[in-house]
């Protein structure tokens, strides 16, 4: 009686409960899968280069540590979490592995000599 038309047509329509559900849940689906191609997996890429560089660091690599300083390695040994790098002529500090940003120019790698 004091209905008016508008509200009336609007109740009847109802709608499906999934079709509803289904709208709602797709923008933040949508909205996850954007956010790891765009940011998850490249940052995962890009830390297990990091990773990769640490681990290959040799005598001879100049490198750049966190605070700024450029150094070139004077010794590195394999498995170990330190590394020995000379910032000036004569002034060798040791340094954890963690703690170098970027590698910035590498050396080749020891070549083995084949017996033949």
């Amino acid at each position: 009686m004091f209905t008016t038309p508008a509200f009336a047509q609007a109740a009847q329509g109802g709608g499906d409960l999934f079709s509803t559900l289904g709208s709602t849940l797709l923008l933040p689906i949508a909205m996850f899968v954007i956010f790891y191609f765009l940011l998850i997996r490249p940052q995962q890429r890009k830390a297990k280069e990091q990773a990769a560089s640490l681990k290959s660091i040799r005598r001879g690599d100049t490198v750049v540590l966190s605070g700024g300083l450029v150094g070139k390695v004077t010794k590195a040994v394999e498995g170990e979490s330190e590394i020995e790098a000379e910032i000036a002529d004569g002034v060798r500090v040791k340094v954890v592995r963690e703690m170098v940003a970027s590698v910035r120019s590498k050396t080749e790698p020891v070549k083995k000599a084949e017996n033949a």
